[in-house]
This record gives structure tokens, sequence and C-alpha cells, in this order.
């Protein structure tokens, strides 16, 4: 395996990081709250008609999911990533349903090394997400821990 290619360094505040996007198909919505979030209107199209919705939607935890694997795919795979101290803000302001072609981005809003750990730091982010019509469907504050590169063995950027 190659050394990664973006470290603590290579996150610059006003960045922003296209994340790519996705069609949501109606089993994958199923089969995700099936197993994690089970209320009608996620894993019953009959029932979704029936609700304030008026139609099947995705958890919102789906769409997070969704968005997490998208940032993953995007760059942190190919990162010094070391995981994250949390999310803040999550707001999940648009159902997504069957059919919805989301695509999000994700904002460096701060970029901070560590005073006690000289080898990381964390970068604070803004995420958002949008379905085909441009709408925004999700927002959500995060941050994440990175190795700073020479702390990690990785070169200059690549």
């Amino acid at each position: 395996m190659s050394a990664p290619r973006y470290a603590l360094e290579d996150f610059e505040v006003g960045q922003v990081w296209p994340l790519g996007e996705r069609t949501v198909t109606a089993e994958e919505i199923i089969a995700f709250a099936t197993q994690f979030d089970p209320q009608p209107f996620h894993v019953d199209a009959a029932a979704g008609e029936r609700s304030i919705y008026g139609s099947l939607i995705a958890s919102g935890w789906h769409t997070a999911s969704m968005l997490m694997r998208m940032n993953c795919d995007a760059y942190l795979l190919d990162s010094t990533s070391a995981g994250s101290p949390g999310i803040d803000e999550l707001r999940w302001l648009r159902p997504v349903r069957a059919g919805d072609t989301i695509r999000a981005e994700l904002e460096v809003v701060e970029v901070r090394p560590s005073r006690s750990k000289p080898d990381r730091g964390v970068m604070v982010s803004r995420w958002r997400a949008f379905n085909q019509n441009d709408e925004l469907i999700l927002t959500m504050r995060g941050m994440g821990m990175f190795l700073r590169r020479a702390a990690a063995g990785v070169d200059e950027k690549r």
C-alpha cells in the first residue's frame, strides 16, 4: 500500500472538496431502514404514501451514512485520517426519496494543529448535500483528526 496522499497540511480554510454523487434506490432505503431505523415510512412504500411525506423516504441516518461513504471515496481513504472526535449540527432539511440523486461537498472551516500532540491536528468542516434539484437536503459540521505529514512519513503532496 502506498503512502497516503493527504495529510493535515493539505487542508486550507475555504477549500471545498466535492464528494461526488449517487442515486438512491428504494431497495437500499428499505434495506438500511430494516436493519437500523425501521419506522414505517422508511420500510414500507404504502406506509410512506400514507405518511406526511407522501412516499417512501430514506432514514436521515442512511443519508448521513451515504455521505460518509462519498467522503471516504473522495479523499479520506487516501489520507492520514485518524478518526473523528464527533459531529455537530446535523440537520436533515428535506427527505431523500427513491430515485433522488444526491451530491455533496465538504468545506474546510478550520485547521487546528494539536498543541499537546504535535504529530496531529483537527480539520473542522461543513458538509452540504443537495438533491438533483439543487435543494439542500443535509448540513453537518464535522471534525476529523489527521496526522501531520512528517509524523505519517508522507512526502510532499503528490
